[in-house]
């Protein structure tokens, strides 16, 4: 195979190997290169401690164990090691057991997971709610639950792969507009006109941490008759005035028919969330593969979030220390003339370009002096947008930014300008 490290996971989807347990030669072979090996030991390295700020890993690519700053987790406000969450989940971990034993439907509904269910409902202005064991399994499963073969499923080009598999399950007709191009989607909308059609689009793009143009989109979907499904998994419990989202945020959250959330990110958990109106939710529990046949959510994890949630939404305190600390870390890295891109979020990527050996080096590099920020290549970015991909937290100090900058610099910004 020549010029080896110009192919990417890209080039070996397709599996022509007889022995359907068998990865194409051609795979293991690329596998097999010194540089492909160096790219995939930045992944899967074991973090020592909790998901902190100042926390341990072991570096794959040299088994050594090191202190780093962690820019790499989603744990946005911090709550993950809170102490009440941790206290709320010890609780009911004594009461309930380690996990539900039981799907939902069957054995494996408790009284905190309705309490759950209830709240986050009321806390996104909707009439129900539906909790999955997962972010992806509830973003897949709300569409395979809910479309039909001869429906048309239109995205934004750079909206989650999860979606993507939703629609596929659901045998619906998918479409991609181009990014936050409302030209494009009104183009697609005028060709299916009459047709049974969702639109989907996120509130925070989790590659580039810019937003939805959500008040244009919902005008044009109201006018085409068509459904609209908001994918908060990145902005929810951080933008808006009581922190329910992008909806909120732009002033359109009782226009938008079916709204998702995680449990992951910002409440420390695990899991996702649904909701929209009763009659859609009961529908959807009907249907939706992911949550008639998954166990529900061990009852600790729902207790540690129904903590996490109440502190989350009690006041604004965390949500204005994070975007204090998204103002800071912004001056610094524009001041080194980095391409932040079009980043309006806590989600701020670094974007290299096209060198998938440079974007490596530097990984390599930050991570030996400290800092653990993880590469995005090709094809999860786009071949010429290659990547850094900060999570701002409100649980950095001034000092842990400062020194994160003074790594960026010595290594990214310099090794940009050589």
């Amino acid at each position: 195979m020549d010029n080896t490290m110009a192919y990417s996971l890209a080039d070996f989807n397709y599996n022509d190997n007889p022995d359907v347990l068998s990865p194409p030669a051609d795979f293991e072979k690329w596998l097999s290169h010194p540089g492909v090996q160096a790219a995939f030991s930045l992944f899967e390295q074991p973090l020592m401690s909790a998901p902190v700020i100042r926390t341990e890993v072991i570096n794959n690519f040299d088994h050594k164990r090191r202190k780093v700053i962690n820019l790499t987790s989603y744990n946005y406000l911090g709550l993950c090691t809170h102490p009440e969450v941790i206290a709320a989940a010890k609780a009911a971990l004594d009461k309930y057991g380690l996990g539900a034993s039981g799907a939902a439907l069957l054995s494996g509904t408790f009284d905190l997971h309705i309490e759950l269910a209830s709240k986050l409902a009321a806390f996104k202005e909707k009439e129900a709610c539906v909790l999955f064991s997962g972010g992806l399994a509830a973003n897949m499963g709300a569409i395979q639950g809910l479309l039909r073969k001869g429906d048309v499923f239109i995205m934004d080009e750079k909206c989650h792969k999860s979606l993507i598999d939703g629609g596929t399950l659901a045998q619906a007709r998918m479409l991609f507009f181009a990014h936050n191009d409302m030209d494009s989607l009104v183009m697609m909308l005028e060709k299916n006109k009459g047709v049974r059609t969702m639109v989907a689009v996120e509130g925070v793009y989790s590659m580039d941490g810019d937003l939805p143009k959500l008040k244009e989109t919902v005008e044009i979907c109201e006018h085409y008759h068509a459904a609209i499904y908001l994918d908060e998994a990145h902005s929810t419990f951080m933008f808006g005035k009581n922190g329910r989202g992008i909806g909120e945020h732009f002033g359109v959250e009782d226009r938008i028919g079916i709204v998702f959330g995680t449990l992951s990110k910002v409440l420390g958990g695990v899991g996702g969330f649904v909701c929209s109106k009763a009659s859609t939710i009961r529908y959807l529990k009907c249907y939706s593969s992911p949550f008639q046949f998954s166990c529900a959510l061990p009852p600790a994890i729902v207790a540690g979030v129904l903590k996490a949630l109440e502190i989350a939404t009690r006041d604004s305190t965390l949500r204005d220390k994070l975007w204090e600390n998204v103002a800071y870390f912004r001056k610094q890295l524009l001041d080194m003339d980095l391409n932040l891109g079009d980043s309006a979020s806590q989600v701020i990527p670094i974007i290299i370009g096209s060198s998938g050996e440079k974007l490596l080096s530097m990984a390599l590099e930050i991570q030996k002096r400290g800092l653990f920020l993880q590469p995005v290549d090709f094809p999860a970015v786009p071949a010429n947008a290659r990547r850094f991909r900060l999570s701002v937290s409100s649980a950095l100090t001034k000092q842990d930014i400062d020194e994160a900058c003074n790594i960026i610099h010595d290594v990214i910004a310099v090794g940009l300008k050589n």
